[in-house]
């Protein structure tokens, strides 16, 4: 299809400036031109030397005079001809797509953060283009068929709008769900379901964990599933939170502290009484925030103590 196509076809409609016939351009969802001045005009030009359409200069009091150009008999034929042509396959052209297929050298904030962007110009994009249509884009409406087919062409831009955010949510959703199931495989956990209270017993990690990052991630873990519990197997913890003086015990119990996250640790009693952690756990297991234990079944029942 050409922009001359589209010009005869709305001169087959009613006659028009160059003027109109860009603002009508501007407000279509489906006409892809840009509908710039010189495109327009240069169109009508040759439109005008083939016999297509003829203009007609209104002079007016007040304002510069108006060159309104209607479309020919020969026009009619033509549009009607390109009509009943074998219609074309849809071009995709989606710059984003290109920009998606390289999106693997980009790190999981930064891919999201790009496809969050899409999303939220598709979502406004539809917003805008439903509006428009509320509103009543310029239609011939000469028929109750025609009228029917144009409200169907804006429905096609809409379902393409709806379409593509659908799609780009699924993305984020599944790359979501990846990234858990990457998560889990290096950190072993379960979701314990005990009596009606719930809790993320963390069974072993690798790395193991033993950051303000991870004291973090846990406490994620914890709002995905809807829990305030964690338990902790020794496996799961690096070597330095049994060592006081590292800091890490204290710093990753700060954040659940911050975050209202109950948790227990389960070791060995040669992990528990080692160096001053042992004088630490003595006093943890007297808070309501962090209790360190020798058998499991100790920990989960401080741990689910109201």
């Amino acid at each position: 299809m050409s922009i001359q196509h589209a010009i005869l076809g709305l001169l087959s409609w009613k006659p028009a400036t160059g003027y109109e016939l860009k603002k009508i351009f501007e407000q279509s969802p489906t006409m892809y031109w840009s509908g710039n001045n010189n495109q327009i005009y240069k169109t009508l030009v040759k439109l005008l030397d083939e016999g297509l359409v003829t203009n007609e200069i209104q002079h007016q009091t007040s304002s510069p005079s108006k060159k309104i150009y209607s479309i020919t008999e020969e026009g009619r034929a033509c549009l009607k001809e390109w009509v009943v042509s074998e219609p074309e396959i849809p071009e995709l052209r989606n710059t984003f797509l290109i920009q998606l297929a390289w999106a693997d050298q980009l790190n999981d904030e930064e891919l999201d953060e790009l496809l969050e962007q899409y999303e939220n110009k598709i979502g406004t994009q539809l917003l805008y283009q439903q509006e428009k249509r509320r509103r009543g884009a310029p239609a011939p409406g000469r028929s109750e068929r025609e009228a029917f087919l144009w409200d169907q062409i804006s429905e096609n831009a809409l379902l393409f709008y709806r379409n593509e955010l659908v799609w780009v949510q699924q993305i984020r959703k599944q790359l979501g769900e990846r990234k858990q199931k990457e998560e889990k495989a290096a950190m072993h956990y379960t979701i314990v379901d005990h009596g009606g209270s719930k809790y993320i017993e963390v069974l072993s990690a690798e790395p193991r964990l033993g950051t303000e990052q991870d004291a973090v991630d846990l406490v994620a873990l914890c709002m995905e599933h809807e829990s305030g519990y964690i338990l902790l197997h020794s496996e799961a913890l690096s070597e330095d939170f049994f060592k006081l003086r590292t800091g890490v015990a204290g710093h990753m119990m700060q954040k659940w502290i911050n975050y209202r996250v109950k948790a227990a640790a389960v070791a060995p009693k040669a992990l528990i009484q080692q160096g001053r952690f042992k004088e630490m756990a003595l006093e943890a297991n007297k808070s309501h925030h962090f209790g360190v234990f020798e058998s499991r079944e100790d920990a989960e029942k401080w741990l689910l103590k109201e």
